[in-house]
């Protein structure tokens, strides 16, 4: 049995369930109220002491990192494969999903925090703010930075300069392919949808505007029952903060 403990709007959540949806499994849809904090109790953090989202429970046994949860269904249900053959295609797969993890995952935190979650800290006490902070297991130094007000614009650039580079990245890799890493589907595609998606729902779609082959690739993601599944109203940012309509 196949439980998913995620929140829909968490771009993390967003991957594993695009995946499995891709494949058809069955799961239970298990979700976590990030405003109730129950990503933070003693109950979910027994499971996940990252105390992020999602954790996939398969038989009961806690699966962690959602790109490792991709991997780890794609190992164990191999019937729709969404890995490269081979050796080599897999190394490449990898090489982008440690870059997906590394570059655009990160990056996006910054405008999402600034555009959105930061509203829920800027009327806290300064005792209420410092205690939010301190029960930020995995990002407590991630949230000690972003304090009260949010980034700085310095780090909010280089955000976005590594969200262009990406983008920039992706569509030169599709210049040659279908997908990012030869003709079919992979999890490396699945693995970056969230940050784009994100991306336009943070009126952000303006940086690949100009990229062919990411617009051609983007309308092909879109295109699949996945993604339908996946981005189903409740799911976006702008679904529940409706300033953000008036940008995307």
């Amino acid at each position: 049995m196949l439980e998913l403990l995620n929140n829909p709007i968490s771009t993390c959540s967003q991957k594993v369930r695009l995946t499995l949806f891709e494949k058809g499994l069955e799961f239970t849809d298990t979700r976590i109220d990030f405003r109730a904090k129950e990503h933070l109790t003693p109950e979910y953090l027994a499971l996940n002491p990252d105390g992020v989202v999602p954790t996939l429970l398969h038989d009961g046994q806690p699966v962690l990192d959602s790109s490792v949860i991709m991997e780890y269904l794609d190992e164990v249900f191999p019937e729709v494969p969404l890995s490269p053959p081979t050796p080599l295609g897999r190394a490449k797969m990898r090489k982008w999903l440690r870059f997906i993890e590394e570059v655009p995952t990160a990056a996006i935190r910054i405008p999402s925090f600034n555009q959105v979650f930061i509203r829920h800290r800027r009327d806290l006490s300064e005792a209420e703010l410092a205690s939010d902070t301190e029960k930020r297991t995995l990002r407590r130094t991630f949230y000690q930075e972003m304090g009260r007000h949010g980034f700085s614009e310095a780090r909010l650039d280089e955000s976005l300069e590594r969200l262009r580079e990406t983008v920039a990245r992706m569509d030169a890799a599709l210049a040659d392919n279908r997908w990012l890493t030869g003709e079919a589907l992979t999890l490396a595609d699945f693995c970056v949808v969230p940050t784009i998606d994100r991306m336009r729902d943070l009126g952000l779609s303006g940086l690949w505007d100009e990229q062919q082959n990411f617009t051609r690739w983007w309308a092909a993601i879109e295109a699949r029952p996945a993604f339908a599944r996946t981005y189903a109203q409740g799911t976006r940012v702008s679904d529940i903060y409706q300033d953000l309509k008036e940008t995307a």
